[in-house]
This record gives structure tokens, sequence and C-alpha cells, in this order.
């Protein structure tokens, strides 16, 4: 309750009853995508940081393998869950699949206390396979969102140079790269731009996600049932598949449960930033509902007790 009480949901609340109630409230494009790449920036940075921290460990490279693999492949049974079941076009089931191959770093972070509760430990380097799991998926998303319509290897070639060139990919990895190098020292001069004020810009940029997912559902635009339940279904199977590669690897249970809460998460943050930017003409309040409204609730309430128990039973 705590999580769901948050000042940054309660603003994505607040956005989609505005834009419910029709108010004339808005926020600018041009201060939008201006934090979108505030966003992709420090997500990325921080990122590197976490993992130039933690160091390169056998046990953190086997996790971040597995985390890499999960995050490449993921993408990919989402796109055709979304064509096939939600019967969404390239595009929509592209940016679903961005959403659904990445992970939440608030669903983590609540999985963490959870499991702590439990009385199960997690190994600190998690924190740094989470960062590497953000981007991945999203460049796969944006690649099959993007494939041509014409078949041969040139077509696919030419589509994955855009999307590896595409400003949002280039701001995470970068922005990761640059974290790596510089490490904790040289984070600590630039520490109150890209954490401090972190917090408040994602409020003010989950504000205007719920004024775009408000204005999605009053034009009439809707998330369907077979949605709903594709949102829930994801979550599951990628838990549990995550829970699995965790256990196969030899990580310890909490760890095991902490991937699969990171597979079986959906990213509300990472990822429509990037969608916002790199895909313009997508209704973004149709992915962003999905993992915010329903995907992240439901693991909160549901998903990371269930694995916790799974991974009980397993061990």
């Amino acid at each position: 309750m705590h999580t769901l009480l948050s000042p940054a949901i309660l603003f994505f609340v607040l956005g989609l009853l505005a834009a419910t109630l029709r108010s004339n409230l808005q926020i600018p494009e041009a201060i939008g995508k201006a934090m979108a790449i505030y966003l992709m920036a420090a997500i990325g940075l921080k990122g590197g940081v976490q993992v130039a921290q933690n160091g390169f460990t056998s046990d953190f490279l086997a996790a971040g393998l597995a985390g890499l693999c999960l995050s490449l492949l993921l993408p990919f049974s989402a796109y055709w869950a979304a064509r096939r079941m939600g019967r969404l076009d390239r595009v929509h089931a592209g940016a679903v699949a961005a959403h659904y191959g990445s992970v939440s770093v608030v669903t983590f972070m609540t999985g963490i206390a959870a499991l702590e509760v439990a009385g199960l430990e997690v190994a600190g380097f998690m924190v740094a396979v989470l960062a590497l799991m953000e981007a991945p998926a999203i460049l796969v998303g944006l690649w099959l969102a993007r494939r041509s319509s014409v078949k041969g290897t040139a077509g696919m070639n030419d589509h994955l140079t855009h999307t590896l060139r595409d400003g949002s990919i280039l701001l995470l990895f970068g922005g990761f790269v640059i974290g790596l190098v510089a490490g904790p020292a040289g984070f600590d001069p630039v520490r109150p731009v890209f954490e401090g004020a972190f917090g408040g810009i994602l409020c003010l940029f989950l504000l205007d996600m719920g004024l775009v997912a408000g204005r999605h559902l009053v034009r009439g635009g809707s998330v369907s049932t077979t949605l709903v339940a594709l949102a829930i279904g994801l979550a599951v199977t990628n838990g549990m598949l995550g829970l699995l590669v965790g256990t196969a690897i030899g990580l310890d249970t909490g760890s095991a449960v902490a991937l699969g809460i990171l597979a079986g998460s959906a990213s509300y943050i990472a990822a429509p930033a990037a969608i916002r930017m790199a895909l313009p003409e997508v209704d973004a309040g149709m992915p962003l509902t999905m993992s915010l409204a329903i995907t992240f609730p439901f693991n909160v309430l549901v998903g990371v007790p269930m694995l916790t128990a799974i991974a009980g039973l397993l061990g």
C-alpha cells in the first residue's frame, strides 16, 4: 500500500483523473520530451554506476548474462502475444513488447522489501542486473515495431541500424557506459542533478503519462479484456521463467526470486519515455495503462508473494 500510494503513482492517478474530467491541464510537448530525455540519461547513468560499484564477480556475471538473455528474448513472446491474442498492429505490439521486456525499478524495490520481511536475502549485484536488463528490451521492441514489411537481410539490417541510432537507445546505452567509466566517485559531483531531482521529475513525467492514458480513454480507446488478461499473463509467465532461470544457474533463493520479479515486471518509466521519443505515432496510453494500471498492482499484490511461495517449494 505504501508503494501504491507513493507520490509518483498518485501523480499518474491525478493526470488520469484530470484527463477523464476533460480538464485543461496539460504539459507542453517540449517539456514532456525534455523530461523523457532527462529520465533516459539518469537511468542509464545510474545503472552504469551500479555495475561499477558492484564489480564483476562470477555470480554477477552469471546473473547478468541470464538477465540480458531474458531482456533480449522476452519482447519476442510479448510481441507475438500482442499480435496474435491482442490483435494489435505491428507498431503498437512493438511498444507493448518494449514495456514487457524491460523492467520496473519500483516493482523490484517493492519485491526486495517483501523478501526481507520473508527472511530472504538478495545479493547486492541484483541491482546491477536490473540496470543491465532495462535497455536491451527497449531496443528489441523498437526494432520489432519498425521492421519493414519487405523481407530480406538488407531491410532487416537497415531497421536494426536505424534503431541503434535512435536517440532514446543512445541515451540509455551511452549513459550506462558513462556511469560504468565514471564509477561512484565520478558520479558524486552530478549526483544532485541525476539522483536528487529524479523523484520530482518522475512525478511530473507520470502526471504527463496519466494525462496521455486518460485522453486515450476519453477518445474512446480502452484496454480490452484480452489485453488485461495479456498484462496479467505476461507477468505470471515471465516471472516464472525468470525464477526458474535463476534457480537453474545456482542463485540463492532470494536472488532467484528477484530475477523472477525483474522478468515479470513491466516498465512504466524507461519504456514509455523511449516510446514517446522514438515512436510518436503510438497511442502511448494503451501500453502504459497495461503496465502501470494492471501489471504493476498485480505484481505488488499477487505476483511477488506467488513467486516467493513457489521459490520456497523449489527450495
